[in-house]
């Protein structure tokens, strides 16, 4: 056992003294210390420049924002360390301490820029260890042993097999596709939120369509990169469609009525409907439902289904011209002249009521009523988000000062009862 332990001892000491000391393993210190240093200055020279560039364009935000100066220094360290590398390998078989550094810059590296490019903190730091592991085994010279026993262990798929490395290459390949495809698809709705030339509803409509096109593409090649033959998933994909008409006939209807809202314009976000005694204002039109917000900040997720099967008033359809009528009953002794004019008067003096030749407030003398003489006040408003109740009761209020100030009543129903004494014989 001694004898052994020895040996070991020797032959650490042996690889020490080859690769660990000497010349050469000074040199490669030299060139990891310069590479740090180099690539730390370079990395803030760097950000300093991109921070004037983005002051002047807000395109580049993002860009400011992910190439943090740890992700840079890392970046510079390692193609710096890497060039080192290279020109040292020329003179010296093994390069030990350049081996281990590559390594661990390379993982420090993917770690930086997956932390910056990936919102989800959770998903980073579940990457993080992998990454490390990664990096472990290659400076230990396991990765390439365990890449060939999971080559070496097959799943059978049919005629075919796959291997466990496949697989596992796969979901990461997808993982990686997968945020590409939601990558360019928010950087498109972004785009098209910009374009005010692009009416609402299309802009919604290219969004959803995109963003499920780029996602079966980004699914279809991470099969593709994993090995699966794509022809196979013609029987699996008649199979899925069976399971969905029967399985998920809501979810698909609702996705399909949301398509068609968006196709025909019927609706869009900021528009302001009414359906089922729900009155708001549209927030979003999703894949299942649409979402409408009330006045009081009460939001309702209306299955996209229900919004073309159920009526649905939609206030600001064509224009934002909303009309409101106020009818008001006034006593037969008053002017309905004076009555009229006053009305007018007191709708004028809601902001919110418009003033444009064609659509300024109206009165029409509608009938004579039992109790009084019936008039009916007209007027536009453009604001319906903003509320119909609300300025009809402000408008009501108007009338009810001026008919107060002129002595204009507002008559009450009278009903004479007549008692008659019968005779006594």
């Amino acid at each position: 056992m001694e004898a052994k332990f020895l040996e070991i001892w020797t032959q650490l000491q042996s690889w020490v003294s080859d690769y660990i000391t000497g010349w050469h393993a000074l040199i490669e210190i030299s060139v990891v210390i310069l590479s740090l240093l180099l690539g730390q200055f370079v990395a803030k020279w760097l950000r300093s420049k991109i921070n004037l560039l983005v002051e002047e364009s807000d395109r580049l935000a993002k860009i400011e924002r992910t190439l943090a100066v740890p992700i840079l220094q890392s970046a510079f360290a390692l193609i710096l360390v890497w060039t080192g590398y290279i020109g040292l390998k020329t003179y010296y078989e093994k390069l030990i301490i350049l081996d281990i550094t590559t390594s661990l810059l390379t993982a420090w590296f993917v770690i930086r820029l997956v932390a910056g490019v990936i919102a989800n903190r959770e998903i980073a730091r579940m990457v993080a260890p992998i990454i490390w592991i990664g990096a472990a085994l290659n400076i230990l010279g396991l990765l390439d042993p365990l890449l060939e026993v999971l080559e070496g262990a097959k799943i059978p798929l049919g005629e075919s097999s796959i291997s466990a490395l496949d697989v596992i290459s796969g979901v990461f390949s997808l993982a990686l596709f997968m945020w590409g495809a939601l990558f360019v698809a928010s950087l498109l709705e972004k785009r098209l939120r910009s374009m005010a030339s692009v009416p609402a509803s299309a802009r919604v409509l290219i969004t959803k369509t995109s963003r499920i096109i780029l996602i079966i593409i980004a699914f279809l090649l991470a099969l593709n990169a994993t090995g699966i033959d794509l022809t196979a998933l013609a029987v699996f994909g008649g199979a899925l469609g069976v399971g969905i008409g029967f399985g998920l006939q809501k979810v698909v209807g609702n996705f399909i009525s949301g398509l068609i809202l968006l196709m025909d314009r019927s609706i869009k976000p900021g528009d302001v409907v009414e359906t089922g005694g729900t009155y708001g204002i549209i927030s979003k039109l999703a894949a299942r439902y649409t979402s409408v917000v009330t006045r009081d900040g009460t939001e309702y997720l209306i299955p996209n289904e229900d919004m073309i099967t159920q009526p649905v008033i939609n206030w600001s359809h064509t224009d934002t011209y909303v009309r409101r009528k106020i009818s008001v009953l006034i006593a037969y002794e008053d002017d309905p002249r004076q009555a009229m004019d006053l009305m007018i008067a007191a709708a004028l003096e809601d902001p919110r009521v418009v003033r444009i030749e064609s659509k300024k407030p109206q009165c029409r003398l509608m009938d004579f009523a039992d109790s009084g003489i019936q008039i009916q006040l007209r007027f536009w408003i453009t604001d319906a988000e903003s509320g119909v109740n609300n300025v009809a009761s402000n408008v009501r209020l108007a009338i009810w000062d001026k008919f107060k100030e002129a002595g204009i009543h507002f008559p009450y129903p009278h009903h004479v009862i007549k008692m008659e004494k019968e005779s006594s014989e």
